[in-house]
């Protein structure tokens, strides 16, 4: 394993830890995603009619069923995920885009 992949990982285990911070999807490759009580792994796959990104989400706790999300994204659409948080706080969002034949995830900027 390169060590650009082990430094990846590490960061993936951690969460995203700024907005600044964005990374490359890979393909049928899941990444993790932390929205603080709810988290959740996201992965697409390259097909005719576009990329098809797939996210499931649970509670951390396990008290819930999991919620899995599906779309199909073409060259610069987005789909945001994000958790409400107390008033006043923003909330916690990810959103997912494809760029060309790239797909980027990164923790988005959202005001309530």
């Amino acid at each position: 394993m390169r060590l650009q992949s082990l430094i990846m990982a590490a960061v993936l285990g951690a969460g995203v830890s700024g907005p600044a911070l964005a990374r490359d999807l890979q393909p049928v490759q899941s990444q993790s995603i932390d929205l603080g009580d709810v988290a959740g792994d996201a992965y697409y796959t390259v097909e005719q009619d576009g990329y098809h990104v797939v996210a499931t989400f649970a509670q951390r706790d396990g008290t819930t069923t999991p919620m899995r999300v599906q779309a199909v994204l073409s060259p610069g659409q987005q789909l945001t995920f994000s958790t409400p948080r107390a008033e006043g706080e923003q909330p916690v969002s990810f959103s997912i885009r494809r760029q060309d034949r790239r797909v980027i995830i990164s923790k988005a900027a959202l005001t309530n």
